[in-house]
């Protein structure tokens, strides 16, 4: 195979947006792979809409946002498609080994960029006791079941988790003829957007209880149904209390994972908040050469901000390939009160006049009447007040090189979501 200057590993929304990020900055030979026949990812199961709105101003079904990546990537004769290919192995030196029907090969280009999204929790990572039965699928995994295959998965569900595809799912099932019993959440909040909330559930009329856990799974061949359960502030059921509810069906929304085994491999440091790769700016890993964007990086409320940010990693992975370096040292950023997960983790110095920094960071709890503040020590370099802040819904912050001005390799700074101060009349 003939030296490539970018690979994107992932042709879902994140590696699409990365290839053609890549190849408009310039590189003239960008390969992007996909394990599965098609590219898309999980945009070709989800047709529901609600994508693209940020990037393309208005709200389309995942099969058409991906399509509208396609068609753009198909006019780029720099990017080649690689599909059922699986990307066995990365080492730290950027070098990768893979196969596909047509056997093994290895490669080494100019840069990589990381783009395998991420996975869902199962019952045993859940930790779910009882039998193991048939009937219980992973929201994703029912999805595919019924949009792609046109398979049901059962006839009577409950939802344990209120991720947004569990929501979403839901919704389909009941769509789809089925009954679904109620979506059950470990949380005193929903786990997915509001709007999800609100569209999916309230306006089927299907019961949310939040602070629910499963308690039990019963059936030995088939679900019979599951125990379920409050839980104390803790998380722990209240056994006193548990009822039983016969079903055939029990999806889990239980969270997803950024996929980060090739990452491991090639000795990138992932960052324990995030569980993805620790970047700055550009979307660069602690290896060089090797950059991480789309949800690989950390899970991502909407499919806009992965593309965005995958973006940022393909056009930092060309530039790479091509000979660019920031040899000015690191800022750190750190996260303070009320912050559960930020990035990027650092930025890169020197900064260009006029850059402008991408910040996306979860708060741990709901506040009303907040303020998101980047501080220097004592020194308060940028503030925002907000009407509401709640962790389904990322904070996205573009910050003015400017800001940082005067700072230096190694200096700190810390970024925290307070309640905002009443002002005494």
């Amino acid at each position: 195979m003939s030296p490539i200057q970018v690979a994107v590993i992932g042709a879902g929304p994140a590696g699409m947006a990365a290839a053609l990020a890549a190849a408009d900055a310039g590189a003239d030979d960008v390969l992007l792979i996909e394990r599965d026949d098609e590219a898309g990812g999980i945009l070709n199961q989800c047709v529901h809409d609600g994508f693209g709105n940020l990037i393309f101003g208005e709200s389309l079904t995942g099969p058409e946002y991906a399509h509208r990546f396609m068609e753009e990537i198909k006019r780029r004769s720099r990017i080649r498609l690689l599909t059922g290919t699986m990307v066995l192995n990365l080492h730290s030196d950027g070098s990768l080994k893979a196969v596909n029907r047509s056997g093994a090969f290895s490669l080494k280009p100019g840069a990589v960029v990381l783009a395998m999204g991420c996975r869902e929790r199962s019952r045993f990572q859940a930790v779910i006791p009882g039998y193991r039965p048939a009937g219980i699928y992973t929201a994703g995994a029912a999805q595919r079941l019924i949009n792609i295959e046109g398979l049901m998965p059962g006839e009577k569900a409950v939802i344990l988790g209120s991720g947004d595809i569990g929501l979403i799912m839901a919704r389909r099932l009941i769509l789809e003829g089925a009954q679904v019993c109620g979506v059950f959440e470990i949380l005193p909040r929903p786990g997915g957007l509001t709007r999800n909330v609100v569209q999916c559930l309230h306006d089927f009329n299907i019961p949310l209880h939040l602070s629910h856990t499963v308690t039990f799974i019963h059936g030995k061949k088939r679900l019979t149904g599951v125990s379920v359960a409050p839980v104390d502030e803790q998380g722990q059921p209240l056994l006193e209390r548990e009822r039983f509810i016969p079903c055939d069906t029990l999806i889990l929304s239980v969270g997803l994972i950024p996929e980060n085994e090739l990452s491991r491999a090639a000795g990138v440091i992932i960052d324990e908040a995030t569980r993805g790769p620790r970047v700055d700016q550009d979307m660069a890993t602690s290896v060089p050469g090797i950059f991480a964007g789309g949800n690989v990086v950390q899970v991502y409320d909407l499919v806009d901000h992965v593309s965005r940010a995958a973006a940022i990693a393909g056009r930092s992975a060309a530039l790479y390939a091509a000979g660019y370096r920031r040899v000015g040292g690191r800022l750190l950023l750190q996260r303070g009160e009320n912050v559960s997960a930020m990035v990027p983790q650092q930025l890169s110095l020197p900064l260009a006049a006029g850059e402008r920094i991408n910040l996306y960071l979860r708060t741990a709890t709901e506040m009303r009447g907040a303020a998101v503040e980047l501080r220097h020590g004592e020194k308060v370099l940028y503030r925002k007040k907000m009407r509401i802040v709640r962790p389904p819904e990322m904070i996205h912050l573009e910050l003015e090189a400017s800001l940082f001005a005067g700072l230096g390799g190694g200096d700190a700074l810390t970024c925290r979501v307070a309640a905002e101060e009443v002002k005494q009349k």
